[in-house]
């Protein structure tokens, strides 16, 4: 997609940062205006230091080369990316993503869930089987790469893999060649190497780079490993061997020496690749070979790589259909433009479609981005806000004055009938004391004859039970009242109730219902029962455990004596006069169903009379 505005290209390699800045020309190409290239040094190789010294080299070459883009393509390093070419069956297209993560689950070295990952599929073989670029990283590497490039303020579009940046720059610069073409990129700490033939593409990372020569001469040497880089800068150059003479400068005879050593040893996995592409992807020959990377520069390396593959061999240039700004030193650009291969692959994906478009950009960082780029929006709305805010503060401000002025009138007219309603409220309190003073007045006066209603309805009630007992028995009997005795409640004027006691007989003299049971606390539980004929005056009231005041007289005990009716064969005449004396009590408009027997029938001392007692709860309470 074509963009206007210039954009960056950073390659972190492992020992060197390079950073360019295209724009797109008038063709539709790309045009160069600005590059660099910086020494990460020693902080490069240390996984603790080398965030800082990417930091620091980014800003510096920002600084230094007046690079004025913010956004901003990145290559990941190579010795921190993970590629792998997998073949797939021939499946239907809706399966290939999942057995495309399938394959990276088996192939990737580290949990899915612990990287970023991403895939490209290149075509397809004879077979019809799916050729696929896997590549992953690590979430926190990538974290790393977005926190250095946000730390320099730049804003990271993607993260990109050399294989890729270098695939894309070979086909943009050299898509006219023919046959099988092999382009080597040699770093410091790894290799990559890759075959293009046709639409294919097949590429193999390898384990070995120039930091190797530097080691091994530093070890020799017992020179650090800052000196040894730069004498192998200065001074290095790839032995030739067989017949040519060594060097006098006992440097160069060592670094040419181990340079051989090392290049040897990449010869061997550049073999034995493509005898792996021969065999195993059904490739052609290399017809060719490119060399890319800054450790490529070394002497000799393309006259050693010549001899050893007996191949032709030529330095890769990224620029072959780039436009170089006039500004710029031609001959500079061509001293390091076989290490810009990255930044050129890197920069054309800001163009257009390229043949490998893979993005490790981690969710997490994209989101940040997403937030980052809506802060203008939001500081519109949160300013937009402010603004309603003030608006509405300032409107009813002013609608609160008007309010207040209308209030203070309205004021003004209510204060002296708020002093009247106050007198109001004062009658009233006064009206309603004298009215509960009334009202204790007619209770006192209603409860005035409250115990002589009570004494008649009980003697009604004897008169009564005699008839009954009369009726029943046939004969004579007298009940009368011995004793007649308030309970007065705990805190009042007098002791505590007295226990109850258990009515019992025996057991041929039994009710009916069965044995009397414990009579109920004094107290009685239970709903209202009204008061039919409101004998005392007043408002009905049922004795409650709820409403019963603590100071009123709710149970009275009882004790009633009889004549005697043992005979035989009515043995249990008394206790069936008992039991009719309490039904009448319980069917009673002045006493509580709760009203029971309590004790015992006892024996009069005179031999011709029994007692018995029974506890009243009566329905309306007596006031003390």
């Amino acid at each position: 997609m074509l963009n206007s505005k210039s954009f960056l290209t950073v390659d972190l390699g492992a020992a060197t940062l390079k950073i360019a800045e295209f724009e797109p020309n008038e063709a539709g190409g790309l045009r160069l205006k600005q590059y660099g290239l910086k020494s990460l040094g020693p902080e490069g190789f240390q996984e603790a230091t080398r965030q800082a010294a990417v930091i620091k080299g980014l800003q510096e070459l920002l600084a230094e080369h007046s690079l004025g883009a913010r956004n901003v393509n990145v290559c990941a390093p190579g010795f921190h990316v993970f590629s792998k070419f997998v073949k797939l069956p021939p499946v239907d297209t809706s399966k290939v993503t999942q057995i495309i993560q399938y394959e990276a689950q088996q192939n990737v070295p580290f949990p899915l869930e612990e990287v970023v990952w991403d895939y490209q599929i290149l075509g397809t073989t004879p077979s019809g089987e799916l050729e696929v670029l896997l590549v992953a990283i690590k979430s926190d590497v990538v974290e790393g790469i977005f926190r250095s490039v946000e730390a320099a303020g730049l804003k990271m579009q993607l993260v990109d893999v050399s294989p890729a940046a270098l695939c894309n720059a070979f086909r943009y610069n050299y898509g006219d060649l023919e046959g099988c073409t092999m382009l080597l990129d040699i770093g410091a700490r790894t290799s990559t190497l890759l075959f293009f033939e046709g639409e294919n593409v097949y590429s193999r990372g390898i384990n070995i780079g120039a930091n190797s020569i530097t080691q091994d001469f530093s070890k020799e040497s017992k020179l650090g490993f800052e000196e040894a880089e730069r004498l192998k800068i200065q001074e290095g150059f790839v032995s030739l061997g067989g017949a040519y003479e060594e060097p006098e400068n006992p440097n160069q005879a060592a670094i040419s020496k181990i340079a051989r050593q090392v290049m040897t040893r990449l010869h061997i996995q550049v073999n034995q690749t493509i005898q792996f592409y021969r065999g195993q992807q059904g490739g052609s020959p290399p017809q060719r070979l490119f060399l890319s990377g800054g450790a490529t520069i070394m002497p000799y390396t393309a006259q050693f790589f010549a001899e050893k593959l007996n191949l032709p061999v030529e330095y890769f240039n990224p620029f072959r259909n780039v436009q170089i700004d006039p500004s710029l030193n031609l001959e500079e650009v061509a001293k390091v433009a076989h290490s810009l291969g990255e930044v050129v692959g890197l920069s054309l994906r800001n163009l257009a479609h390229c043949p490998v478009e893979l993005n490790l950009m981690p969710r997490s960082s994209l989101k940040r981005q997403q937030f980052t780029a809506k802060k203008p929006y939001l500081y519109a709305t949160a300013a937009c806000l402010i603004l309603i805010l003030f608006f509405f503060g300032w409107f009813f401000s002013k609608t609160a004055s008007a309010k207040q002025k209308s209030l203070d009138e309205l004021n003004a007219l209510v204060t002296p009938m708020t002093q009247r309603d106050q007198d109001l409220k004062l009658a009233l309190g006064r009206l309603k004391e004298a009215q509960a003073s009334a009202d204790q007045l007619n209770a006192w006066l209603g409860d005035r004859a409250y115990w002589a209603n009570t004494l008649m309805e009980l003697r009604r009630l004897l008169m009564a039970v005699e008839a009954e007992g009369k009726q029943e028995f046939a004969t004579n009997t007298g009940m009368w009242i011995e004793s007649f005795e308030p309970v007065i409640p705990v805190g009042g004027p007098s002791a505590a109730p007295r226990s109850a006691r258990a009515l019992r007989g025996p057991r041929s003299m039994a009710p009916p219902a069965g044995r009397i049971e414990p009579i109920t606390p004094a107290v009685p539980v239970g709903g209202a029962v009204p008061d039919p004929l409101n004998l005392f005056g007043g408002t009905n009231v049922t004795a409650t455990a709820s409403n019963a005041p603590t100071d009123a007289i709710s149970t009275v005990n009882l004790k009633c004596r009889l004549v005697s009716l043992k005979k035989p064969g009515a043995d249990d005449a008394n206790t069936k006069f008992a039991y009719m004396f309490e039904k009448a009590v319980t069917n009673s408009a002045f006493f509580t169903p709760e009203s029971k027997l309590s004790g015992t029938i006892d024996p009069g001392g005179d031999g011709l009379t029994e007692t018995f007692q029974l506890r009243l709860v009566l329905k309306r309470p007596l006031q003390l």
